[in-house]
């Protein structure tokens, strides 16, 4: 749309030097996304799964988990942790058969936060023909963790059996029965295996099974212990409640057991009214077997005495009164017989038992008591309530039972910000928790979830660093928890910030020409109003996902009708921008800026026509490569001036802008304008020194002035320009800014989009008219120092001139320059690609210089932004 008709009907061959674009090599020579050979990819350090965000096909990734925690267990390994997250139920029961090592366990752990509706992992298999299975099971495994399962055992099975396995962590499970008894069960000689803040619902409780080892259970509420022939056995800090039946039960020959910081809780009735037992003495407390006497230990427990039961049942003797316990067996001297004002919290799936602030558990524990839990049921820390004094031992502030009394807390949340240094990727948002009352760790859990992630994630509560993976909005929802996520504090908090990408320029390479199926199977013209898919799966080895924009020099070339074509990312909806604008008959090219979605870009023909289509790659927007700094345009070649002459056949020549750009730049922007030529032709804009590539940045005709933007690598600060064409041609080339040498503006995609149309009410642009526009961009309001545009990058495109004439942009409130963006002539429609500084308020300024009138349109591609500070 740059020529004469009568001109262009003379370029329909393609021979090097008389036609339009260099012809491609075979399709093998350069494929598709610059190939470059995969890198060996080391084990995840997470597996994932998620029964409601997955294929069959899934390899455990972010990406791609599995569906289900069997197909997890599978494949992990030692040191890899299997988070599964919440969805609907997972009914299966799950056989861990591969092992981790002692300094590096396989961990399974439930994500129980906010998602989908689901907030809590629940695993388990109901009655039905296979439905007599546990949910979970290890048996000869060693170096595993199993944390925070809702757990169901299902007709006469547990919820969860460890057997014969060595160092194995049952963490933060909540045992539920869909069938009694769906309990836990440690069997066949396992060896130091803990159970830590569990939640034994309904009544279930643990057995610890003969020729077991070294159990510990603690910090857990249980609904009763049953321990025979295990000896070593540590009970610590756990709640216990019966029905009128015995908490801890010490059966066989178990000596050894270490039984503290215990609330034992065996009366019938409510806590508020605890009430004596039909059968008293059934309801014992703590039972110890005459063989398991030696060597076992009980004290520092609050037992509640109305259930009349015995307190004790040790080595045959029952005792009703502690001071008769103590003086008979020196156990207990600690202990205390009082209700310990205990309160039922019926949150949804995972209910737990704490005390009151005036119970006498509170600050009452020995805190150095061997298997004492580093935080309690809710994953909080020991708290000191001012109030009550210490009576404990160690710190002195431990609480007996589950789970410890808190006081108040205030929770001082920071909205996300780009974090200065580093990548451009990086941002960082703040969270802290200040307590009322001193603590021996940090109190609360916060779930996150960014924007750039399927899953939220649960840590403990405090700042944290994310490197998103592609430039634009970066998200963080947030939820904390006092409670392990049982209830929540407040509802989810969002805040947003906006980061930019940085520029690796690459020496021009062709990934699509639709003449030598080159990215595309056939050879063949894409047909009217059909498109194609360019596949960019990867960019020197950097794998799309982390690639936010791509460059391309996009050439239409035999079209047979008037059109134009649309460059746009996959999987989004068919802007209303256009990128090249073509007549019958012509060659045209246009540089283009294209966000990446899923490593694939579509090529549409908007005409009634067919086209061919060529594609040379420029470069790509990335966390890594070089920052940007505009300029306002400045003219640095021009062969019409004095002393200068124009390009001779087949010949090249240095542009050196070491006087113009710094030492370090890696790459400079052109608009670079081929006028005069006396044949038709290619120009080609590479690095200084290298080879003239099959690139093409300007097809021309004979007596034609044609502009299109490159952007090309410099090396010691010079460029080459090759003049591919039998005759001769003068050239112009436009500075708009370079990237690297201390350059740190990054760029963020945002379009395809038109931003501007005079054909929407305001009319054509007259002569000398001007015009100018706010730059648009995006605004997350959590950020109030969200960057503001310091260049505009789009396509400039005009249209129904009424005379020749050349549009200019540039900064609002500099100079108006002598370069210029859009050349063209009456009647056609003709476009380029534009990067220009944002000037004063935020505006830039179209100059059309012409003595008729032309309709002028906009496209943004995105935009520049400064480096945080």
């Amino acid at each position: 749309m740059r020529t004469p008709v009568l001109a262009r009907i003379a370029l329909v061959p393609l021979t090097v030097g008389a036609g339009l674009v260099l012809p491609a090599g075979p399709a093998s020579a350069v494929a598709p996304g610059a190939a470059v050979a995969q890198a060996p990819v080391a084990a995840a350090a997470e597996l994932h799964v998620s029964n409601t965000h997955c294929t069959a096909a899934g390899d455990g990734s972010l990406a791609a988990p599995f569906c289900t925690i069997s197909a997890a267990a599978a494949v992990a390994g030692p040191g890899q942790t299997v988070l599964v997250h919440p969805g609907v139920e997972y009914r299966e029961s799950v056989v861990i058969s591969r092992s981790g090592t002692e300094g590096a366990p396989i961990t399974f752990r439930a994500v129980n936060a906010p998602a989908d509706g689901a907030t809590v992992v629940k695993v388990g298999k109901r009655r039905g023909p296979d439905g007599n299975e546990s949910a979970f099971t290890l048996r000869g495994v060693h170096d595993v963790v199993l944390d925070g399962f809702r757990a169901a055992g299902e007709g006469t099975v547990e919820a969860v059996v460890v057997d014969g396995s060595t160092r194995i962590t049952l963490d933060r499970l909540v045992v539920s029965d869909y069938a009694a008894p769906g309990r836990v069960r440690i069997t066949g000689a396992s060896v130091d295996v803990t159970v830590s803040r569990g939640a034994f619902v309904g009544g279930n409780g643990l057995v610890v099974d003969p020729g077991v080892r070294g159990a510990l259970v603690t910090a857990s509420t249980l609904g009763g212990i049953t321990v025979r022939d295990a000896p070593g056995t540590k009970i610590v800090g756990n709640t216990l409640m019966t029905d009128c039946t015995v908490a801890v039960d010490v059966a066989g020959a178990s000596p050894g057991v270490s039984i503290r910081n215990n609330i034992l809780e065996t009366a019938a009735g409510p806590f508020d009214d605890p009430q004596r037992c039909l059968v008293p003495s059934r309801a014992t407390a703590v039972a110890v077997s005459p063989e398991s006497v030696a060597q076992t230990v009980a004290d520092y427990n609050l037992i509640e005495p109305a259930s009349g039961g015995p307190l004790y049942r040790w080595g045959g003797t029952e005792y009703t009164s502690l001071p008769g316990f103590v003086a008979a067996t020196g156990n207990g001297t600690h202990d205390i017989a009082a209700n310990p004002q205990l309160t039922s919290v019926p949150t949804y799936e995972r209910p737990y038992t704490q005390i009151a602030p005036t119970s006498p558990g509170v600050d009452s524990a020995d805190a150095s008591a061997d298997g004492v839990s580093r935080t309690d049921l809710l994953d909080n820390p020991h708290s000191d309530a001012p109030e009550v004094p210490n009576t404990g031992t160690g710190s002195g502030y431990h609480d007996r039972g589950a789970v410890e009394v808190q006081g108040p807390a205030t929770v001082t949340e920071v909205p996300v910000r780009r974090r200065a240094g580093g990548s451009p990727f990086d941002v960082t948002v703040g969270l802290s928790v200040t307590t009322a009352w001193p603590t021996d760790g940090p109190l609360g859990k916060v779930s996150r979830k960014w924007s750039d992630e399927p899953f939220r994630r649960i840590a403990p509560v405090g700042p944290e660093d994310h490197s998103v993976r592609r430039a634009g909005s970066a998200c963080e929802t947030h939820q904390v928890s006092f409670t392990d996520f049982r209830w929540t504090y407040g509802a989810d908090k969002t805040s947003c910030t906006v980061v930019g990408a940085a520029y690796t320029a690459l020496t021009p390479q062709r990934v699509l020409d639709t003449r030598a199926a080159l990215g595309v199977p056939g050879r063949v013209p894409i047909p009217a109003n059909t498109e194609v898919v360019l596949a960019l799966p990867q960019i020197n080895g950097l794998p799309a996902a982390d690639i936010s924009a791509v460059v391309l020099n996009v050439t239409a070339t035999a079209p047979t009708t008037a059109g134009f074509l649309r460059v746009y990312p996959d999987g989004t909806t068919l802007p209303e921008a256009s990128t090249v604008n073509f007549v019958p008959g012509e060659t045209v090219p246009n540089l283009v800026t294209v966000p990446m979605s899923n490593g694939n870009l579509r090529v549409r023909n908007t005409a009634s026509g067919t086209v061919h289509v060529v594609a040379d790659l420029q470069g790509y927007y990335s966390a890594g490569g070089s920052g940007f700094r505009s300029v306002a345009p400045v003219r640095v070649l021009d062969t019409r001036a004095a002393g200068g002459s124009a390009f001779a056949p087949h010949t090249g020549r240095t542009l050196d802008l070491s006087g113009r750009v710094p030492s370090g730049a890696t790459a400079v922007v052109l608009n670079v304008t081929v006028t005069e030529p006396t044949t038709s032709g290619v120009l080609t804009v590479h690095p200084f020194g290298t080879a003239v590539p099959t690139a093409s940045n300007l097809n021309f005709v004979a007596g034609q002035t044609i502009p299109n933007l490159v952007m090309v690598p410099v090396v010691g600060g010079k460029v080459a320009i090759q003049n591919v064409s039998s005759g001769r041609t003068h050239v112009v080339a436009d500075l708009a800014g370079w990237f690297g040498a201390g350059a740190a503006d990054t760029f963020v995609p945002f379009g395809p989009t038109r931003i501007y149309d005079t054909r929407d009410g305001e009319g054509p642009l007259g002569s000398d008219g001007w015009g100018a526009l706010t730059v648009p961009f995006l605004d997350p309001r959590s950020d109030k120092s969200a960057p503001r545009p310091t260049a505009l990058v789009a396509n400039l495109t005009v249209t129904a001139p009424t005379k020749a004439g050349v549009l200019t942009i540039y900064p609002n409130g500099s100079d108006r320059p002598t370069a210029s963006n859009v050349n063209y002539v009456a009647g056609e429609t003709a476009s380029n690609h534009a990067i220009v500084g944002v000037g004063e308020y935020g505006l830039v300024v179209l100059y059309n210089n012409t003595s008729g009138n032309s309709h002028v349109i906009i496209d943004q591609a995105g935009y520049f932004i400064a480096a945080p500070s």
